[in-house]
């Protein structure tokens, strides 16, 4: 089953990885089932955010207590390449925690789409929706 993302959420990435250049932007991605319907800007709080990301622990709960009570499941993690390119890094590799949750990554205008599985990255088919 392709993943589907909404044409919003696509914008939404675009426009927060250049809102924070030169820092790596980053935020959740909701959503149901294969459908991201939502990314939620986060901040990032690594003490080198040009370099890496962490995305803020108090948001990342908020998001799944909201998820409990009924709202958007968290799907996923997005962030941003400012000065690379739109797939896994070393860094991230080696953060990865190999729990089936999705990855998008912006670079230089593109989003990439991975799922973070057992034996590593890999790249996921899209279907782009109206949303």
């Amino acid at each position: 089953m392709d993943l589907e993302v909404t044409s919003g959420t696509i914008a939404t990435l675009r426009e927060e990885a250049a809102r924070a250049h030169p820092r790596e932007a980053c935020g959740l991605l909701l959503g149901q089932g294969a459908r991201i319907e939502l990314a939620r800007p986060c901040a990032n709080v690594h003490s080198r955010p040009e370099r890496h990301f962490e995305i803020d622990p108090a948001a990342l709960i908020a998001a799944h207590k909201a998820a409990r009570e009924g709202g958007p499941q968290v799907l996923g993690y997005y962030h941003s390449h400012p000065n690379g390119r739109a797939g896994p890094s070393a860094e991230d590799r080696a953060e990865a925690a190999g729990d089936g949750r999705i990855w998008a990554i912006v670079a230089n205008g593109g989003v990439s789409w991975w799922r973070d599985g057992a034996n590593g990255f890999e790249a996921l088919p899209l279907r782009l929706v109206q949303g």
